[in-house]
């Protein structure tokens, strides 16, 4: 293997491109218009723009126009695409995971499970309630409905064929049984082309929103050595039913009595292989290559061990506080910083833009130690100092999870964030949000005195005339002198305030404030951020959205109009729906009434607070 082309895109490609490197190995990008100044591509040694990071036919020209002989798909994408690993291996060149056949028997997961069965490998069952719809084809929660009786089967089963059919294609669907709130515990395993098939130990991913992990680590404290043998061993089994090669992974539901089973194999590399990196000293990237080339698994995988513990956060552009609402924009500022026992893989850099293109991962920040505890306290402290300016993420959820007793006693499962609620959790502290309004505002002062062209040395809102500064207003707050709303701060002393950075001792706990003025002021320090707006103070008048308007949320794509203009709706009601980053959001009525106006349709993309209907409140109704 001499040149790599990665067929994908953020972390991933980054991560993929690093190893590679490290090994002597050129490497090619592909990219698309809007991440034609991503990192991945800057990193590479060349760079192919593409159609989509799912047009095969592109990719496989880029391989051959700048002769690479091998191809990393990364995951999502075209990584479980059987057709385009066999249409990678017809080209002469090297795909760097699994066989076709392989991918093949674990895309349907009827056939998986029916694989999966003959091989001895625990599986759920399909009798009694209550029960879950699956969609053979596919996975993130669609074509996924719960039912908790037969009077639900019929409607169930319907929602999920077409939800599956326009998500994956193939609208066919299956049944399991539900188990209310397991484990999600899954099983990394790497197999060579020379017939070995080892595990390296299992990682827990039970904490997930819209069935999707947010917080991964490896080992789970659910399993002991005697469960971590069987499940290893069941993993294996799976591997070698399909003669699997490269790394994948087989995923198990953990019930509460420690009887696990078979859910389903990723043919990739899992998003969370970081945490079992950590733990083990691999670098399982170099392993596929290795093993892709043909050689067979070295000794330093044959004999890993497990050693000390890691926590993987998923840092996403959402706001946590909104139904994880996907965020959009530019970021102004983009440094988490890595160090002793904390590992960060990211997609963005300053400046980068996050577009409602793609998934909304921003980066992957794993935190390492002799324990688990260690663990957690370095990946909350590497998190609270991010600093991630130009879009809302989930930041302050994670710190919430990793400092939560529940968390950091071990007891998680797959309802972790239904019984602790994700708005909860991610809450700002309103006393460390009025200090940061109050170093905004001196920051501000300070940056206006270093810009006067006159008298620069007198203090920021200095008069000949006693009174006090005019007061500065921000979304939510106003601060007049030292006071916030209203309200003095208890035993204020700034010991020093530039544009940048105010040195502030309140309550006589003295604390630096870094500031940061872009779209918003940006304020981190004091174990938190906030993101202020800044109002005028003598702001211009503007017409107000129709009355009755219901506005976009955030920017997407129209993907489902479920009424017409002129229909009677009540409250709750879905109106429409609007997909952003694999993420959907539903647009409910918010009042009974009429709608007297839709002005979107399927396909449409809008922008946050583009008007989409008009709704005319009935006399005397709710709305």
């Amino acid at each position: 293997m001499r040149r790599l082309l990665i067929a994908n895109r953020g972390e991933i490609a980054v991560r993929v491109i690093r190893t590679a490197h490290h090994l002597g190995i050129a490497t090619v990008a592909v990219y698309t218009e809007p991440d034609a100044d991503a990192p991945h591509v800057a990193a590479a040694d060349e760079a192919v723009p593409v159609s989509s990071y799912l047009d095969s036919a592109g990719i496989l020209a880029a391989a051959r126009a700048t002769g690479a002989d091998a191809i990393h798909p990364g995951y999502g994408f075209l990584s479980e695409n059987a057709d385009f690993a066999r249409d990678t291996a017809t080209a002469g060149l090297t795909f760097v995971g699994p066989s076709p056949e392989a991918i093949a028997a674990m895309g349907s997961k009827i056939g998986a499970k029916k694989l999966m069965e003959a091989a001895g490998v625990p599986v759920l069952p399909a009798d009694g309630y209550p029960l879950l719809v699956k969609a053979s084809a596919g996975g993130g929660g669609r074509g996924m409905r719960l039912v908790q009786g037969p009077d639900d089967l019929d409607a169930a089963m319907a929602a999920a064929r077409a939800e599956a059919q326009a998500a994956f294609g193939d609208g066919t669907v299956f049944l399991e049984r539900y188990l209310v709130d397991p484990r999600h515990v899954e099983v990394q395993i790497v197999g060579d082309s020379h017939g070995t098939v080892v595990h390296l130990f299992e990682r827990e991913c039970s904490i997930q929103r819209r069935y999707q992990k947010i917080v991964e680590e490896a080992p789970s404290p659910a399993v002991d050595d005697e469960l971590r043998a069987a499940l290893g061993a069941a993993a294996v089994a799976a591997g070698k039913a399909i003669g699997y090669v490269g790394a994948g992974t087989v995923e198990f539901v953990l019930d509460g009595d420690g009887r696990f089973y078979f859910l389903e194999v990723n043919t990739r590399l899992q998003v969370e292989h970081p945490v079992t990196e950590l733990i083990t000293g691999l670098d399982l990237v170099e392993v596929q290559l290795r093993v892709a080339d043909g050689e067979p698994l070295p000794p330093e995988v044959l004999d890993a061990q497990i050693t000390g513990h890691a926590i993987e956060a998923r840092l996403y552009a959402e706001d946590a506080t909104a139904d994880f609402r996907p965020s959009t924009g530019t970021l102004h500022r983009f440094a988490i910083n890595a160090g002793p026992g904390v590992r960060v893989d990211a997609g963005y850099r300053d400046g980068s833009v996050v577009s409602p293109h793609y998934d909304a991962m921003l980066a992957k920040v794993i935190g390492y130690g002799r324990t688990r505890a260690d663990a957690a306290r370095r990946l909350a402290r590497a998190l609270v100092r991010a600093q991630v300016h130009g879009v809302t993420t989930n930041r302050d959820l994670l710190v919430g999870i990793l400092s939560e007793p529940d968390f950091l006693a071990g007891r998680t499962d797959t309802g972790y964030l239904t019984r602790h609620d994700p708005a909860t959790l991610a809450a700002p502290d309103p006393a460390l949000a009025a200090i940061h309004a109050l170093a905004a505002s001196l920051a501000r002062r300070a940056g206006n005195r270093a810009d006067a062209t006159v008298l620069r040395t007198l203090p920021a809102g200095w008069r000949n005339v006693r009174a006090a500064p005019p007061p500065v207003r921000y979304r939510g707050f106003e601060v007049a002198g030292e006071t916030v709303n209203g309200a003095p701060l208890d035993d204020v002393r700034v010991h020093r305030a530039t544009a940048t950075e105010v040195d502030l001792e309140v309550g006589g706990i003295r604390r630096i404030y870094r500031v940061h003025r872009a779209d918003r002021v940006y304020v981190d320090g004091g174990g938190g951020s906030s993101a202020l707006v800044e109002e005028p103070r003598f702001p211009e008048p503007v017409a107000a959205a129709q009355a009755g308007s219901l506005l976009a949320p955030m920017p997407g794509t129209v993907v489902e109009v479920l009424v017409a203009a002129g229909d009677r709706v009540h409250t709750g009601q879905p109106l429409l729906v609007l997909e952003a980053m694999k993420m959907r959001q539903t647009i409910a009525a918010p009042g009974t009434g009429t709608l007297t106006e839709l002005r979107v349709e399927v396909g449409r993309q809008v922008d946050t607070g583009v008007v989409l209907a008009v709704l005319e409140a009935s006399d005397g109704g709710d709305g």
